[in-house]
């Protein structure tokens, strides 16, 4: 991973079909920082994703998506979906390594079997996935992303379908691992964004409201009262832009 992945800067507005989704807005994603996007359902955070890992064809966006370092965005992103989206017919290192093979490159299976011991995975190595849990699915989603090393990292819901000890445990283990990368996290959970978030930004059809992070450390503690705090707030305004939680 280069030792200073860039900032990106989200300036535009987005439509598909001739309606508007989003816009016209301006995100600051903090180069080696964790920035939260929450909001209401269908007001086009994913699409927001897609857009900036170069991966969407339906959505008219008119605008920019630029890095600070003036380099490429395209190429050096990694998206991790809503869903761990792994191939069932490959094992754990199989689908820790497709991005090589996919691209008809050699994976290097020393760095992998490292990733899977820093995610908690080498015993796991030889399953596919339909012997592993919802969590531990999540965990090879992870070292996928991990694997890729990409400086500028998209998560898309990616803990939503696990449960609350499960998706705290993700959450840590996803601060420690993606610590150094530019992070661009869309969440519905106000206190997934409360504990992971450097920035915090609600999108609604408006734009975007910021709301304050908490000052400790991330990943901040379940039980912080900072952090219970921000969350409070945050589902709020949620409830407020008729969002779903």
């Amino acid at each position: 991973m280069p030792a200073a992945p860039p900032a990106l800067v989200i300036d535009g507005s987005a439509r598909i079909g001739g309606l508007p989704l989003f816009g016209p807005l301006r995100l600051d994603v903090a180069a080696a920082r964790i920035t939260c996007l929450l909001g209401p359902s269908g007001v086009g955070k994913t699409t927001l994703l897609r857009l900036v890992a170069g991966i969407d064809e339906v959505t008219h966006f008119d605008g920019h998506v630029t890095a600070s370092d003036g380099g490429p965005v395209t190429g050096r992103v990694a998206l991790m979906a809503q869903g761990a989206d792994l191939l069932p017919w490959l094992d754990v290192m199989g689908n820790v390594t497709l991005g090589a093979r996919l691209r008809g490159t050699r994976p290097d299976r020393d760095r992998a079997r490292d990733i899977l011991a820093r995610t908690g995975l080498t015993d796991h190595a030889r399953k596919r996935p339909d012997a592993l849990s919802g969590g531990q699915r999540q965990r090879v989603a992870l070292a996928r992303t991990l694997m890729e090393d990409r400086p500028i990292v998209l998560l898309d819901e990616p803990f939503s379908a696990l449960d609350a000890g499960t998706r705290a445990q993700m959450q840590e283990l996803s601060a420690r691992h993606l610590a150094g990368r530019t992070v661009l996290l869309v969440t519905h959970d106000p206190l997934e964004a409360a504990r992971l978030g450097h920035a915090i930004h609600i999108l609604t059809a408006e734009g975007l409201e910021t709301v304050a992070p908490p000052a400790a450390p991330v990943p901040r503690p379940v039980d912080d009262p900072e952090t219970l705090a921000v969350q409070g707030r945050l589902l709020a305004k949620l409830r407020a832009h008729g969002a779903a939680t």
